[in-house]
This record gives structure tokens, sequence and C-alpha cells, in this order.
């Protein structure tokens, strides 16, 4: 399945033979820009400049990472503060497993620690190689990725490590500093992109569904007792709460019941605006759906509109909604307002 969308890409590839039910990894992605303001934009330039920040807070308490204002009495917090880089761990929790997405690639500890000079705890990863060597309280350093590596990002501290302190050491204080060293810039934005991994399984009524566009067809289920057309089929029907039965085969034809034309541009964007998407009811089914209108000008799409679907090339289809290009006017009359009215 592959939906594009003014925010984020989902994908996948459903499988499954026979009368299998279908089913597919999906990932699910959303590119998202983030403005991090002056505390936390002072925090991150000092991790790329190899530094832990803080901010004062009420009683003149420290906490990291900095925040405009202060947890606990909401009142704004005072100068930026350097600590560490040394700490303490306070708490933590092993990772047997790293997902893909952990920041490790090998087993580590979610730690808490509380730099040097610092009042409250932040949350990063602990590099320790085995379980055994970590413990509440145990002293650690931060490990900065190289210079030329960083880029003003929570990464740029790649993990801390332990390490064993000095006869006699004494953290040591938090000491007042600028926003930014003189030769850096500002951090003011950050990229964040989500993603989402999840297993789909289809269903016994979506997969007939699915395998019906791979054949270049619309295939739903009706309702026994009320005997409406559900596409795509649910299994049940949302009225009588019964389960829907058969493969009803629909036309490729339909009507547009409601539209919009998109004129915002966006990023990732892969249709020229404006364009048109409408829900469209096609022809002997009970429910409408979301699809694309093209080969019109945006200016003359209208409710009622009689449209066709547009299959891609049959060596192109798949399970999947993309085996739709889109849907463009048949060059019919447009439908009667009475035959629609019940489905806007």
């Amino acid at each position: 399945m592959v939906i594009e969308g003014e925010q984020g890409r989902e994908r996948s590839g459903m499988s499954g033979a026979g009368d299998e039910v279908l089913t597919a990894e999906h990932v699910l992605e959303y590119p998202y820009s983030r403005s991090v303001g002056p505390a936390i934009g002072a925090f991150l330039a000092g991790l790329r400049d190899g530094r832990l920040i803080g901010c004062r807070a009420s009683g003149g308490r420290v906490v990291v990472p900095p925040t405009e204002y202060d947890p606990e009495t909401a009142e704004a917090t005072g100068e930026l503060v350097e600590v560490g880089p040394e700490g303490t761990v306070t708490t933590w929790a092993w990772v047997t497993d790293p997902a893909p997405q952990h920041p490790l690639d090998h087993p580590f500890a979610w730690v808490l620690v509380v730099p040097d000079g610092a009042d409250t705890a932040m949350l990063h990863v602990l590099d320790a190689g085995l379980p055994e060597a970590v413990a509440t309280g145990m002293r650690v350093r931060p490990d900065f990725r190289p210079a030329d590596e960083r880029v003003g990002s929570i990464a740029d501290l790649r993990a801390f490590v332990p390490t064993a302190p000095a006869a006699g050491q004494v953290p040591k204080a938090a000491t007042t500093v600028a926003a930014t060293r003189p030769d850096s810039g500002a951090v003011t934005a950050v990229d964040t992109p989500i993603r989402l991994d999840y297993h789909f399984t289809a269903g016994t009524a979506a997969t007939p569904y699915l395998r019906g566009l791979a054949e270049g067809r619309f295939v739903g289920q009706r309702c026994p007792v009320c005997k409406k057309v559900y596409i795509p089929p649910r299994g049940s029907c949302p009225t009588d709460g019964v389960a829907t039965e058969g493969a009803e085969v629909l036309a490729g034809t339909g009507t547009v019941t409601t539209y919009c034309v998109v004129n915002v541009p966006f990023a990732g964007q892969s249709i020229e605006i404006p364009y048109i998407c409408a829900q469209v009811l096609l022809d002997g089914a009970d429910i409408s759906f979301m699809a694309l209108i093209q080969e019109i000008p945006a200016a003359e799409v209208r409710m009622g509109l009689r449209v066709e679907a547009v299959w891609v090339s049959p060596e192109e289809r798949g399970p999947t909604m993309a085996s739709v290009k889109y849907f463009r006017p048949s060059g019919e009359p447009d439908a009667d307002y009475e035959s629609y009215r019940a489905y806007l």
C-alpha cells in the first residue's frame, strides 16, 4: 500500500496467496520540523559545542535541560549555566535487544543523569557494555560525537559512559555562560521525523477488496438485513451490527457527492496544485470513499459529476488503492441530486 498526503507517507507490500488473508509490514513516516525557543536552542547549541547547558530557576535551582519557565513555580527562568560534564545516575533500565530506532545498535541502558551542578536529571543512554556495569549512583561522563559531525541535536551526545572518579574529586558547580559561544550560530529549529513500523492484517472482509484492486475491480460486501453495499468492506454493517456477506463487484463508475479543491503546497507534494479531492459514490454502493479527480479544470468540478476510474497498467497493479490512478469525468449527464443527497 502506498498513501501519500500532506504530512507523511505510508508504504507496504501486501502478501498472501490464494484464499489467504493478506498481510503487510507498514511504515508510516511524517516529516516534522519545530522551533525550539531560546532555552532548548541554547541547550542544543551547547551539545554542538560539547557542553551541557542548563538554566537557573527559582531559589537558585539549576534545571537541565533548560526550560523557559520553572516547572514548579511557572516563573520565568534566569541565566543559562554550564553544568557537568560528569554526573550521577539516579535510575536506569537495561535494553537487551535495541530496536532500529534506538540511538545505539547494541545493548545499552536508559538512564536519568544528574550532571554535576544541576538539581534535575536528564534522560539519555548509557553505553556500559553489560548490565552488571550499571548501578544507581554510578558516575558517568558524556561521550560527544566528533566536532565535525555535530549539528545542534540531542544526538550530538552519543551516550554517557562510565567514569571512575579520581580520589578526593569534588563535583563541579554550575557556572554562568552565554547562550552560545561567539563563534557558534544559534539553534532555532530541529527536524524530528516521526516513524511507526507496524504489521497489518487485512482480514477476511478487506482481503477480497484488495485482491479485486489488483485485478482492476471494485469488490464490496452486502448487509443481509438492510441490503446496503459497503466499499471498502469492514466486515460488519454499522447500522444492523451483523456480518456483511458475499463479494459484490461494482462498476468503475460513480458520482461526486462532495469535493474540495486543494491550493496549498506542502512538503513532499507529488500532485500539481490545484487538484481535486472528492467523495465518490460508486454505482451500486451505499457509501462513498475519497479519491482524486483529474482531467477536468478545478473550476468545473461539481457535485453530481459523473466519473469513471482510471487504473494503472495491469503490470503495475497490486492489492492497494494505488492501483487506481484517479477518477475522471465519464461524459455522462450529471446525476440527479436526489440520487446522492443521502450520501452527503
